[in-house]
């Protein structure tokens, strides 16, 4: 509320503001006043000072207001046997079914908040939360694998072949990968350990991650982990984007020209054409994120001097002819760290060494 001598101190600084030539919205606006109060306080027979009351208004019970009697009935029939594992949605029916009547829905509702039991009644898993997945990082190469199945199409509808896919998160290489016609973490186990003794893993040095699919979580398979001394990590449930170098790889492959336009007859064909597949993407696809080098070519090592060779192309060119380059020249950078699920300091921290580099 604005008392009289301050309404009228107002009133000669926004007189004296439009006097020096401002704008009377304007000055109102710098004294936090609108201009239709400045208006009622300036016409002529406006009683003074704030007219609104400013006593505290008495509270006023209802006269609908349960009793305390009333209100412990409801709570007992609310946390009855028969009703405590029900929310009032479905209290309020079956009582009316009965021919009895306690209480509306909202006002069990109002009476469970004021007790502190709005929660989940009903007899079933209530919602958990869901943590982000631990957040890892890959120096080199067979470190860190990231591993999901997909389907392959049959000729049978509603059956399918599942392609078993296991890539290096560093170099992006698809380091194993079989075909089979049904998804089991036995047959997942012996792909794993097949693939650990090809690339000659230590106990303690690898680390798995994938989703929460059943071959995934299988006995057999988290036995075969522990045997090999594989550590490994899942995503969230129904959270895709926890798995992303996977599912991306998925993508590039069956988008490819090379994919049948009709399913495959058998497991020959299926593993014929992922058999090509695997090659193309190892050796000669050019992946983006990694510079564009192969996969096989960051496996081995190789990738950094191919980009210091690049730059130095770049370099030469632009030496030569100067006047087609109006910016810098194509930075080359090698990817020395790849993370997966980081946490938001570890995303900033690769975006502003590109910048200072």
């Amino acid at each position: 509320m604005t008392s009289v001598p301050q309404r009228q101190n107002l009133l000669k600084l926004i007189d004296q503001a439009c006097a020096d030539g401002a704008r009377r919205d304007l000055a109102c606006r710098q004294v936090g006043l609108s201009c239709r109060s400045m208006q009622r306080w300036q016409r002529s027979g406006a009683p003074e000072g704030d007219q609104r009351p400013s006593g505290k208004r008495r509270y006023v019970c209802p006269g609908n207001k349960l009793l305390e009697e009333e209100r412990q009935a409801v709570m007992a029939t609310l946390n009855s046997e028969a009703f405590k594992d029900l929310p009032p949605s479905q209290i309020v029916p079956r009582l009316a079914d009965s021919g009895v009547y306690v209480a509306s829905e909202s006002t069990m509702y109002r009476l469970l908040r004021q007790e502190g039991q709005v929660a989940h009644r009903r007899a079933e898993r209530s919602a958990q939360k869901r943590s982000r997945p631990r957040a890892l990082a890959a120096t080199g190469p067979d470190q860190v694998f990231c591993w999901d199945i997909t389907y392959l199409p049959t000729q049978v509808r509603g059956q399918h072949f599942y392609l078993y896919l296991f890539e290096d998160l560093f170099s992006r290489k698809i380091i194993g990968w079989q075909v089979f016609d049904c998804e089991s973490a036995e047959l997942a186990g012996q792909l794993l350990r097949d693939i650990c003794t090809r690339q000659d893993i230590a106990p303690g040095q690898l680390t798995v991650h994938s989703d929460n699919g059943a071959p995934m979580k299988g006995e057999t398979m988290l036995a075969t982990m522990q045997r090999l001394g594989v550590a490994h990590t899942r995503s969230r449930p129904s959270v895709s984007n926890d798995n992303p170098y996977v599912e991306s790889a998925f993508r590039t492959l069956k988008y490819r020209p090379q994919l049948p336009v009709k399913p495959f007859e058998n497991l020959l064909a299926a593993r014929r054409w992922v058999t090509e597949l695997a090659h193309w993407y190892n050796h000669e696809h050019r992946h983006g994120a990694i510079s564009f080098v192969t996969p096989a070519q960051r496996h081995a090592g190789l990738d950094r001097a191919l980009l210091e060779q690049r730059a130095l192309v770049y370099k030469r060119a632009r030496q030569e002819n100067p006047q087609r380059w109006s910016g810098q020249a194509r930075q080359w950078a090698h990817v020395d760290v790849v993370h997966l699920n980081p946490e938001t300091t570890q995303i900033k921290e690769p975006q502003h060494a590109q910048k200072v580099a």
